[in-house]
């Protein structure tokens, strides 16, 4: 049996339809009857959502910078697994990382994976230029392989015909896969923290099945499909994978707690711990057998009076007896309130002394190295995590005596203390992804 082939849907920049063209080729492909296995660059929770809608199967994140070496070949070993193609969103613009060098980018990951890179291409204002902006892509690391380009936005037949002609004379030996034509239909709503998740945006299939239709007109999938490459041979060091919480854990799962790594929690299972789900938006309690409960990232600050008065959940949470952890969200939900967008107060779990609040909204982003401050349920004192930050809320009150995590940005330019712990309960802004213990730097 053949491995898996893959290929990076990457583009120069943010905004040039990545998405759309991801979503359309994996359901183009499924419904040719090939088995497609999608991947997202980077630490991003919506875009996966979306692929998993579109393949018809679950894929993972890949990222480079948060990632041990090997967890990225196991990661990918668990995506060639039974999948004929292996397509992987690439996050912002190719080359962007955490440098001026590109540190951690799509283009280190396309390196180490060994997969050609689909250059996706935003042609709206770009005729002539269009050659020499690829050409510049192309010649910027002679360790990346371009399988070709899509051209995107794409005006008219007489505008596809000069970006054909124009790519031609500058990179002879990169072939245009396909020219998509402007469609204001084919664009997604957002929210603040980027695409409204998959669950929560109406006719999501009808928007896939247009994408795919789309790019069945106008993209050779054939061609596309020869461009694909087996991935590197994967590496042979033997991981060691990040403890489960507990052998029993309750995660919250609904439109206020979205942002759970499937990868995290099939690493649990591998480790033998049994997982169940539960809603606090409708009221529900965790599993009372279990020794854990893990509340993920999401939107509780959209879902906050509905949340201080969900008794069942509320009671059941403060009755837990085992560990209990939060993330992003999920910590806000731990603290004794959440302001709202309006600067209306919510009383939450009160399990940990945090307020929060999102009524004077500021962008917190970017990857974080976190070293463990005291023994808990992710490791043992002086354990290094990483993994990123991403959200609008501020710290209203947060104790620095009792902190999760002292705190790097990727650079290692230090941050302070984050998060709070008290006894059997910890969380923190954070969302984490991997052990640390490595350079992402490649070439």
């Amino acid at each position: 049996m053949n491995a898996a082939r893959g290929l990076v849907l990457a583009a120069p920049s943010s905004g040039s339809g990545k998405t759309t063209i991801s979503l359309g080729l994996m359901r183009a492909f499924a419904r040719r009857g090939t088995a497609v296995a999608p991947a997202k660059s980077g630490p991003d929770y919506i875009d996966p959502t979306f692929h998993a809608a579109a393949a018809r199967r679950t894929g993972c994140n890949l990222d480079i910078w948060a990632m041990r070496p090997e967890t990225i070949a196991a990661s990918i070993d668990s995506l060639e697994a039974g999948a004929d193609l292996v397509l992987c969103e690439g996050a912002m613009g190719l080359y962007d990382g955490i440098d001026a060098r590109g540190t951690g980018s799509t283009a280190d990951l396309a390196a180490r994976a060994g997969w050609p890179v689909v250059l996706i291409v935003d042609a709206r204002g770009l005729a002539a230029s269009a050659g020499p902006l690829v050409a510049g892509f192309v010649g910027a690391r002679p360790d990346l392989a371009f399988a070709g380009v899509i051209f995107n936005r794409v005006g008219s037949p007489s505008h596809a015909a000069l970006l054909r002609e124009a790519l031609a004379l500058a990179c002879p030996g990169v072939p245009c896969l396909g020219t998509v034509l402007r469609d204001p239909a084919l664009a997604l709503p957002e929210r603040h923290l980027g695409l409204i998740p998959a669950g929560e945006t109406d006719d999501l299939e009808r928007f896939i099945d247009g994408a795919a239709d789309a790019c069945v007109r106008s993209i050779d999938l054939d061609a596309l499909a020869a461009a694909a490459r087996p991935a590197k041979a994967a590496s042979t060091v033997r991981r060691l994978p990040l403890a489960p919480l507990g052998m029993r854990i309750a995660i919250a799962r609904d439109s206020a707690f979205a942002f759970a790594y499937p990868a995290m929690i099939d690493e649990w299972r591998a480790a033998g711990a049994e997982i169940s789900f539960f809603s606090p938006l409708a009221n529900e309690a965790p599993d009372a057998t279990c020794d854990a409960v893990f509340l993920p990232g999401g939107y509780p600050e959209l879902h906050a009076g509905r949340l201080a008065q969900a008794e069942n959940f509320t009671r059941a949470m403060r009755r837990f007896q085992g560990t209990i952890y939060g993330e992003c969200g999920g910590y806000m939900t731990l603290g004794q309130g959440l302001v709202d967008a309006r600067g209306t107060r919510h009383a939450m779990l009160g399990l940990l002394p945090v307020e929060t609040s999102f009524a004077q909204r500021r962008l917190h982003l970017g990857y974080r190295e976190m070293r463990v401050a005291a023994d808990c349920a992710l490791g043992a004192a002086g354990t290094v995590l990483r993994g990123h930050e991403f959200h609008y809320a501020s710290v209203v009150s947060e104790p620095a005596d009792t902190a999760l995590f002292a705190v790097s940005d990727a650079r290692g330019q230090p941050r302070g203390p984050a998060g709070c712990r008290s006894g059997r309960v910890a969380g923190s802004f954070l969302h984490v992804i991997d052990r640390a213990g490595h350079s992402a730097t490649c070439g």
